[in-house]
């Protein structure tokens, strides 16, 4: 049979690999999104002397989880601290899908953002805890610290919905060549498997990038890591 000219076969979509999953007792699991929740921060002088304690944090951890930590390690330490600084403001600031505002990757700067703000300032405050720090709570530091600090399932089920999110930030990371790639790496393998529907969407958004309706958000306010309630 000849095709005629106007049709022709659409490929499919090829999917980023999959990472094989790890099985984590959720003492590694937190060990892995405290080490994370630092690492992801901003490399100030501060940053710099916690690593030491970031080591010995990960040192128990899966060859396969401590190794890529420690090199990412390794690497921040064998460059100039304002080098590494400047390329995380290249990295985290100047590129769409690299950010780590959690809200972002679903919403962009659009109304709906405001909301996704607003739940997650009441899924802390639902295990317990106040948000009271200078970034926004989708901040994946933070919320990779609630995470590993919490023992409520909120905490978890907070970091889980926004799988996609990190997925697409780790798919930009890896294209890049970035250092971070290990670290938001790890971060996945921390995280229940996806499903290929979820594997879909978010290849959806690596393709398309998050909405771009520009909107303010001042009434949010500069939204304050978190604290205990009892430390208010």
């Amino acid at each position: 049979m000849v095709a005629l000219p106007r049709l022709r076969v659409t490929p499919r979509r090829k999917l980023p690999p999959a990472l094989a999953a790890l099985r984590l007792d959720g003492a590694q699991r937190r060990r892995v999104q405290m080490a994370a929740s630092v690492l992801l921060d901003y490399p100030d002088a501060e940053w710099f002397a916690r690593l030491p304690t970031v080591r010995e944090l990960v040192a128990p951890l899966p060859e396969a989880l401590r190794d890529p930590l420690v090199g990412f390690m390794d690497a921040a330490l064998a460059a100039q601290p304002h080098e590494w600084e400047r390329r995380y403001v290249v990295t985290f600031d100047l590129k769409r899908k690299c950010s780590l505002y959690l809200t972002y990757f679903a919403t962009g700067d659009t109304r709906k953002r405001g909301t996704a703000l607003v739940t997650i300032l009441e899924a802390y405050r639902a295990a317990g805890y106040e948000f009271a720090a200078a970034e926004l709570p989708d901040y994946l530091p933070a919320v990779l610290e609630f995470a590993a600090l919490s023992d409520s399932e909120i905490a978890g089920a907070l970091l889980a919905s926004h799988r996609e999110g990190i997925e697409v930030l780790r798919a930009a990371l890896e294209g890049m060549s970035s250092e971070w790639a290990a670290v938001v790496r790890t971060v996945t393998l921390s995280l229940p498997p996806i499903d290929e529907a979820t594997r879909e969407r978010y290849l959806d958004l690596v393709s398309e990038g998050p909405p771009t309706e520009t909107v303010g958000l001042s009434f949010l306010g500069n939204l304050p890591p978190y604290r205990m309630r009892e430390d208010a």
